[in-house]
């Protein structure tokens, strides 16, 4: 069986307003239990098939030249909507998303 590459396993970062709330959690000082989340959280889409463990050690591979170790790794899948346009059905196509904690004082450091 061949292995596949990390780039096919993940396939990018997901960007939105609620994901980098997760990132920005370890900063936060506003609420005593917020700021126990000491370790960086970040969301990544992933391929439908993939298992959490194929996804950390994609990660780990993908970001080595920072040596992060992957904590934990959250899955959820989001089913295809139906959508219409001028009166037809269609579907927007599902998704898989991965959170992945990593162990406190590690970081990506990319600004997006």
């Amino acid at each position: 069986m061949q292995k596949k590459s990390p780039y096919d396993i993940v396939k990018s970062r997901y960007v939105t307003e609620k994901s980098r709330v997760l990132e920005d959690l370890r900063d936060s000082k506003s609420n005593r239990c917020v700021a126990a989340c000491e370790k960086p959280k970040y969301v990544f889409l992933v391929e439908k098939k993939a298992g959490k463990r194929e996804i950390a050690q994609a990660i780990e591979e993908i970001y080595a030249e920072k040596s992060i170790k992957v904590k934990s790794v959250n899955t959820i899948t989001i089913k295809p909507k139906k959508k219409r346009v001028r009166g037809r059905v269609g579907y927007k196509s599902g998704f898989k998303k991965a959170i992945v904690t990593l162990e406190k004082g590690d970081e990506l450091g990319e600004s997006v």
